[in-house]
């Protein structure tokens, strides 16, 4: 399985993103509980959970963070995940980071397998 994040960039306060993560090597809408997450970490912080969703059934999970301002979404035609970030706050700063696994939903990065390369969002205050 190979996670391809894109969509990051600078943005001032208060405006938008949307971070893409492109699967390939499965085709995880056949797996009843995959699940895809994005975790983001800040400089000299650890990495930490920003949403989930299973791929059957479309269930997501938010940080409480987030929350509100944040959507995760899928495409189970183009085997891909969405972030819609909106309200972005320079505390959302980070390296962002798209994750899988093919049996499991969890907020703790140890729970996925597979982990794409990270896409830098930096907000402007």
């Amino acid at each position: 399985v190979q996670l391809q994040a894109s969509g990051g960039g600078l943005v001032q306060a208060g405006g938008s993103l949307r971070l893409s993560c492109a699967a390939s090597g499965r085709t995880f809408s056949t797996y009843s509980m995959a699940s895809m997450a994005w975790f983001r970490q800040a400089p000299g912080k650890e990495r930490e959970f920003v949403a989930a969703i299973r791929w059957s059934g479309g269930i997501s999970y938010y940080a409480d963070s987030v929350k509100g301002r944040f959507t995760i979404s899928r495409d189970n035609a183009k085997n891909t995940v969405y972030l819609q970030m909106s309200s972005l706050k320079p505390e959302d700063t980070a390296v962002y980071y798209c994750a899988a696994d093919l049996s499991r939903l969890a907020r703790s990065p140890g729970s996925y397998e597979y982990w794409g390369q990270g896409t830098l969002v930096t907000v402007s205050s």
